[in-house]
């Protein structure tokens, strides 16, 4: 019978330089495993609560001391002698003992460093690759990778309204989809070098060239890829992360950095032109988190594009049902710490796929080392995964994290008798 034995957490970095939590569980006195929490910078309205230290005298109050203090002095103790295998269990432990709708009371981030650290304990226990650990499947698929390679927004400081441009290379394997990415990245930065642009990457990892109209962004990434002798919408198709909640104020859009005001209906003539000029087929909030008119037009308008709710459900089971009763939207992103355990977030996956919904797995704004977001893709069959550009080493550690799960895959399945987690 396994057993958690110790649990701790320390105080470390994210790719901004900004304080998170990694946690380690020990199974039986002897195995580890470990989690870093991730953080974002647009944020929804909706999402849960990180716990935050707001010590003016440390990291500039984003320190998070107290949420170590919780994990190492109170939930940490109350977790020991849990058998790490029943991960619905001790969720369910951290739901109950935080007590709040949007994990308040302990932070959303103090509650997903738990439960990840205790499914990746569990993973190293049984010798078994985090992907099956879980959930087994009869086989598994890669996803398609989302990848951003211009940054905007609140990413970004530059005059692009649109928060990221992503190119979704469509390969025959994994690998080659990668390649295919990394090699329109480097024509990229050289075409966007040859106009004159700093070549600085975004928060993300995607370049920001000081433009500020999205069709001059387009027509790069299409040069891009036409002069690596990709093809446009068979190969390669483009995705868009507009982050509408950023631009949304008093009933309107205002782009062009505030100078110009859109309405509903103004943004629905800009969103089809440009799908009808390049080969968009992913757009993430086109809408404001709470505008329901503006996503449910633009579900009804355009039916042959995926959709993506972000801000809208925010990785939430109840905001997706509410997403799907009033029909908006046709996809759903999956970020960890929006909803803050592995069991929730896999019911909202389950939620989505059972009625038709797309799930894209994503990383944020503020990232780590930590490849769990790879793993979690393939678990779920989840069609696409959003983890950034090719130039910083966070967001690559996923891509080749995905490398080594396609070589698994080509070997011999692991025991059939291995039971999963769900």
């Amino acid at each position: 019978m396994s057993s958690i034995t110790k649990i701790f957490a320390r105080e470390i970095l994210d790719s901004r330089g900004t304080p998170t939590i990694e946690v380690e569980v020990t199974i039986n006195h002897r195995i580890k495993g470990s989690f870093i929490v991730p953080s974002g910078a647009s944020t929804g309205i909706h999402e849960a609560i990180e716990l935050r230290d707001h010590d003016s005298k440390r990291y500039g109050g984003k320190g998070v001391l107290k949420a170590v203090d919780t994990i190492n002095q109170v939930l940490g103790a109350r977790l020991l002698g849990y058998n790490p295998k029943s991960q619905s269990d001790i969720d369910h432990f951290l739901i109950e003992a935080d007590g709040t709708k949007n994990k308040s009371r302990y932070g959303a981030n103090t509650i997903l460093g738990l439960s990840m650290a205790v499914a990746k304990a569990y993973s190293v226990y049984t010798k078994t690759p985090l992907f099956q650990s879980i959930c087994l499947r009869e086989s598994y698929q890669l996803p398609r990778p989302m990848m951003n390679v211009m940054n905007g927004g609140v990413h970004a400081d530059n005059g692009l309204d649109i928060q990221e441009f992503m190119i979704c290379p469509k390969g025959p394997t994994f690998r080659e989809s990668l390649r295919y990415g990394s090699e329109i990245s480097q024509a990229l930065k050289t075409i966007i070098k040859k106009k004159g642009f700093q070549t600085n990457v975004g928060d993300e990892g995607g370049f920001a060239p000081n433009i500020s109209s999205p069709q001059e962004a387009l027509d790069m990434m299409s040069e891009a890829v036409i002069t690596t002798g990709f093809r446009l919408g068979s190969e390669v198709h483009f995705a868009l992360d507009v982050a509408a909640s950023e631009l949304y104020k008093d009933g309107r859009y205002y782009m062009n950095k505030g100078k110009d005001k859109k309405s509903l209906d103004d943004m629905i003539i800009f969103y089809k032109q440009l799908v009808k000029n390049y080969p968009i087929f992913s757009i993430e909030d086109p809408f404001d988190q709470d505008d329901f008119d503006g996503w449910k037009t633009i579900t009804k308008e355009l039916k042959d594009i995926q959709l993506v709710g972000d801000d809208v459900f925010v990785t939430n089971k109840e905001r997706l049902q509410m997403g799907i009763d009033q029909g908006m939207g046709n996809s759903i992103l999956i970020k960890l710490n929006q909803v803050g355990t592995l069991s929730e977030t896999l019911e909202t996956m389950n939620l989505a796929q059972k009625h038709g919904y797309t799930c894209v797995v994503s990383h944020r704004s503020g990232e780590t080392e930590d490849t769990s977001i790879a793993d979690l893709s393939v678990a779920m069959g989840a069609p696409y995964i959003k983890t950034g550009g090719l130039s910083r080493s966070e967001r690559i550690a996923k891509y080749n994290q995905l490398l080594r799960i396609e070589e698994m895959l080509s070997l011999p399945k692991v025991s059939d008798q291995h039971e999963a987690l769900f």
